[in-house]
């Protein structure tokens, strides 16, 4: 079982929107994949169709302790892809694990007590750098990271980078990046050129050579609660994801350090 976490505390950098299609073109390829939602305003979870009724137990529930992950998994409208949603509840879930037991372990522990068969774990992580996150981390292989070609990219990798190397130093040495994703690209703005060749001359080829550009099939998916994928899969947006996810499986086995890979 492969876990990667995807995170960035940055917000609107089409995080949920990566870890939605990906996990659906995963899916697609014959691998047993589960989405958790590990987000408090539960954007994965309802850009599978997924409403709050249906959300008996969720991710919530397999923090503290009250339902395995086998239990909390649901099956989603993507045929291979199951999900762990979220709920409210989950906001409230830093402050209650602050007092409990390997509170930053909680998501690892219930992981690897997992019957489920799955080949590929995907975490959904909220836009901040707390417990919720830390505990994706912990419980990963590898860390998959969505950056925005905007100006202030570099500087919100660079907190996220520091972010790694203390769980790696701390809690989970075996933590490495698969690979950053250049999202909400724009050819006709010179901004966008210039972010890209910035990140791909500090990251070199930890960036992965596909792009996601901006596209409004991508943005209107999720009002329909389907991936874009199967919303539309001949629009640009859901092509590029679909390249992207052959180039995460691709990396797969062979997911290199960060540290290694940005000296070369």
């Amino acid at each position: 079982m492969t876990i990667i976490a995807i995170a960035n505390q940055k917000g609107g950098v089409g995080k949920t929107t990566s870890a939605i299609n990906i996990a659906t073109a995963l899916a697609a390829t014959g691998k047993k994949t589960l989405l958790i939602d590990l987000d408090p305003q539960g954007n994965a979870s309802t850009g599978l169709g997924v409403g709050q009724s249906l959300r008996v137990r969720s991710s919530y529930n397999v923090l503290l302790g009250n339902a395995s992950v086998d239990e909390a998994a649901m099956r989603s409208p993507v045929p291979g892809l199951d999900l762990v949603p979220a709920t409210q509840d989950l906001s409230g879930a830093e402050i209650e694990l602050v007092e409990m037991a390997e509170r930053t372990h909680r998501l690892d522990r219930a992981l690897r007590r997992s019957r489920g068969g799955y080949d590929i774990v995907l975490i959904d992580c909220p836009p901040s750098l707390g417990l919720l996150t830390i505990n994706a981390m912990v419980a990963a292989d590898s860390l998959f990271v969505p950056l925005q070609c905007e100006f202030f990219a570099l500087e919100g990798l660079s907190q996220l980078l520091t972010t790694v190397e203390r769980i790696r130093t701390r809690f989970n040495p075996g933590l490495s990046i698969v690979g950053v994703a250049l999202t909400m690209f724009d050819r006709r703005n010179r901004l966008t050129e210039q972010v890209s060749a910035d990140v791909r001359a500090v990251l070199g080829r930890v960036v992965f050579e596909t792009v996601i550009p901006r596209n409004v099939r991508l943005s209107e998916a999720p009002s329909h609660g389907l991936p874009a994928l199967i919303y539309d899969h001949r629009c640009a947006g859901s092509q590029a994801y679909i390249a992207l996810a052959r180039e995460l499986i691709a990396r797969l086995p062979a997911s290199a350090d960060i540290l290694a890979q940005a000296a070369e």
